[in-house]
């Protein structure tokens, strides 16, 4: 009877180690399978855009700056060859009139593209070869990117396409793509007044009015602000007076071009 039960022991002792073990197992799978769908969801939140986005690339940037070749690397864009037709939206320097809301519906079904070329180029750039029935220009909105940081209507390609898709009713869209760089928060903080203006708007006509009044009252600012007398630099001025003092520069630097913009 002893043996037996010694036997039955070690019998479960034999088992114990496989039983934990089949539980490490159990939890190391469920861990991995967790880790596995967050990665699904975090890809399917990066392919979540259900209408096509394009660009006519005419190669007249240095592509290892192009913010649209990038975007085309990781899968948000798609690169058309001339000649070939865009059923949606498309941002060219020839459109007959301004993104605005009512576009949502062409965005929607059909996409929206994007025409990258050099504005001192646009007399080498075959428009007639990139065919769209929806061509639409941009309002004033200022630059964010870094080469062309805080200068009006100097737009990357990825400015362009969130500018377009936030003004139409597509802000997550937008923010997913100006996610991909690390200075896309800037492009919505500079332009956070005049994107929710133009959002507002409900035909393109709104769109033109909203842009000459805000570039009239940033034209008045900027002469108001000349207008003020030079004081003597202050040397005992405080740490928050300093603070102040950047700030203003900062800002400055977003109307600091519209001298030469013509209301």
């Amino acid at each position: 009877m002893l043996g037996r039960k010694k036997k039955n022991k070690n019998k479960l002792l034999g088992k114990r180690p496989r039983h934990v073990l089949d539980k490490e197992q159990k939890y190391y799978r469920e861990r991995d399978n967790e880790e596995s769908d967050k990665e699904d969801k975090a890809e399917v939140s990066e392919h979540s855009i259900h209408f096509p986005v394009a660009m006519w690339d005419m190669e007249h940037c240095d592509p290892k700056k192009c913010s649209g070749r990038k975007l085309a690397r990781h899968g948000l864009i798609k690169i058309l060859r001339l000649g070939a037709r865009f059923s949606g939206l498309c941002l060219t320097p020839v459109g007959n009139k301004c993104v605005n809301p009512t576009d949502y519906d062409i965005i929607r079904e059909y996409g929206c593209a994007v025409v990258d070329c050099s504005w001192a180029r646009l007399n080498d750039t075959p428009f007639n070869r990139m065919k769209t029935p929806h061509p639409r220009l941009l309002p004033f909105l200022v630059a964010a990117n870094p080469i062309n940081y805080g200068k009006p209507c100097q737009l990357s390609c990825v400015e362009a396409i969130a500018a377009t898709l936030i003004i139409t009713g597509f802000p997550k869209e937008a923010e997913l793509y100006l996610g991909k760089f690390s200075w896309g928060h800037s492009f919505l903080e500079l332009n956070s007044e005049l994107l929710e203006k133009y959002t507002l708007c409900t035909n393109s006509e709104e769109i033109i009015m909203t842009q000459e009044m805000y570039l009239k009252k940033a034209w008045q600012e900027k002469l108001d602000r000349l207008a003020l007398p030079d004081f003597p630099e202050d040397n005992t001025e405080s740490e928050e007076e300093k603070e102040e003092k950047n700030e203003k520069k900062a800002i400055s630097k977003v109307t600091e071009h519209l001298g030469n913009i013509k209301v």
